[in-house]
């Protein structure tokens, strides 16, 4: 841990910011305290903090508006988020996630599990910054050798590797269907594409492979999310200003087009686009040309968009949210980002990638998941998807400790029927869904389900008893007793 390392406290109550002052502050940590959400937003873009130990349940603005604020503002964006609930709630916790928060910790605080979460996020933040820095410098370098070779490239080999197809982690047949998508689109550097897909799923991974593995490869990707278009700047944003178009345009500007020439634009979000500015977007769309604010000329761009979207857009129109010409202009290729829970067999290798991925960021030797952990990850809903079981992965190891192995109490689901039968990890059909039909008698029905039950996670166990035992938090004697013998299976 860094002595100079700032940590942000926000919560309403005098008695929860002394608490956490205290054990921060014994540890070294520079504390700022702020009681309310208007003042942890002006501190935070003040002092740029390493970390935001935000309270979720505040009058006037709660944790999760201050949360979408400092995302959604560029110089507060990067700044790690740590919910503090006393509600132990999915949806608030799913809710904090989406929003960009990192982890989140139960009141009344456990002393020794906040010091490792915040000592573990600063510590990642920091080493985020530094890598930041050291690109920003090998970026500058990259530039100035390709400008004086009279070319640009804003793609090192590396990064090529890591976003073209090769960097997708996924065996299923959904994410083979994504693979022939996007080597279909990438031969034509100028079919726009609609990305779609519910939040967390890799959307701006396929965006990315898109670009990385085409045509457009050598020049540059640049992503811009429309949720965040502040309303008054979203113009100027998008395709740039003449100095003195507007206060405080100081000087001439290129907008996000301009920067994407002969490159990729990523839309990400389409569907927040301010609906004044979807018509001046369908003509640069169709013209390929850009008009700065307060310019009255047009500029040529070379741009091929591709726009996201984690809402139906079909419903936007129906609304007069969105246009509809503008729709089928962006969509005149489509591919669909498919949720975790569509793809189970991926789990078990995103969770290895995960766990090698952010073992590396923590310093640490990766860990192996046991067969028990691996059953529960299978058998969760993930109604975050890909970031949900990223996050999942990253508390695990910070549960983990010196460990090296990741059993299945180091995942701590959220409490909530999406994680299955009573919270055990097995999602899909119960006995009270269709696909078992219970018989009259009291007594036999609750023989099928107790047999429903115990089939289903040996399935999601590959037939590993211990591991389904494990996972039912049962004995192995009951599981031969309900389907036989040495586990086969009686009556079959």
């Amino acid at each position: 841990m860094s002595e100079s390392a700032k940590i942000l406290l926000v919560d309403d109550q005098p008695a929860n910011l002394d608490v956490l002052r205290h054990v921060l502050e014994r540890e070294g940590y520079q504390v700022l305290l702020a009681p309310n959400g208007e003042v942890a937003l002006r501190n935070a873009a003040r002092a740029l903090p390493d970390l935001i130990l935000l309270d979720v349940t505040m009058p006037e603005m709660d944790g999760h508006e201050v949360c979408r604020r400092l995302k959604a503002d560029a110089v507060t964006a990067d700044i790690p988020v740590i919910f503090c609930t006393a509600r132990d709630l999915h949806e608030d916790i799913v809710l904090g996630f989406e929003l960009g928060a990192v982890d989140y910790v139960i009141k009344p605080f456990q002393e020794a599990e906040v010091l490792k979460r915040v000592e573990s996020h600063v510590r990642m933040h920091q080493l985020a910054r530094e890598l930041r820095e050291r690109n920003d410098e090998l970026r500058r370098e990259i530039d100035e050798r390709e400008r004086l070779d009279g070319r640009l490239s804003v793609m090192s080999a590396r990064e090529q590797q890591q976003w073209d197809i090769d960097g997708f982690v996924g065996k299923s047949a959904t994410m083979q269907r994504i693979f022939t998508e996007i080597q279909l689109v990438q031969g034509n550097p100028t079919t726009s594409v609609l990305i779609s897909g519910e939040s967390g799923t890799g959307k701006e991974l396929i965006a990315r492979a898109i670009h990385s593995s085409g045509p457009r490869k050598d020049g540059p990707f640049v992503p811009l999310n429309c949720a965040a278009l502040p309303r008054e700047l979203a113009e100027s944003l998008l395709f740039g200003h003449r100095k003195g178009a507007f206060t405080g345009a100081d000087a001439d500007r290129a907008g996000v087009f301009e920067a994407a020439h002969e490159g990729t634009l990523f839309l990400d979000e389409i569907g927040e686009m301010p609906l004044e500015l979807q018509p001046k977007l369908l003509r640069v769309l169709e013209d390929g040309e850009v008009i700065r604010v307060g310019a009255t000329e047009g500029r040529k761009v070379d741009v091929r968009v591709v726009a996201a979207t984690n809402v139906e857009l079909e419903q936007r129109i129906q609304d007069g949210r969105f246009r509809q010409d503008l729709y089928y202009r962006l969509a005149r290729f489509t591919v669909t980002s498919p949720p975790l829970r569509e793809r189970p067999d991926d789990i078990p290798l995103l969770a290895d990638h995960f766990a090698q991925m952010l073992a590396v960021q923590m310093g640490r030797p990766t860990p192996t998941l046991s067969a028990a952990a691996t059953c529960a990850l299978r058998g969760y809903a993930f109604p975050g998807n890909v970031r949900e079981l990223r996050n999942l992965l990253e508390r695990a190891l910070l549960e983990l400790g010196d460990g090296d192995v990741i059993e299945a109490d180091h995942l701590r689901f959220p409490p909530t029927g999406t994680h299955g039968s009573g919270g055990n990890g097995m999602a899909g059909n119960g006995p009270g869904g269709s696909n078992l039909a219970l018989p009259l008698d009291l007594d036999e029905a609750v023989a099928a389900a107790e047999r429903w039950v115990i089939e289903q996670a040996l399935a999601q166990c590959d037939g590993n008893v211990s591991a389904a035992t494990r996972l039912l938090g049962t004995t192995r004697n009951r599981v031969y007793r309900i389907i036989g013998q040495d586990g086969k299976t009686q009556d079959r």
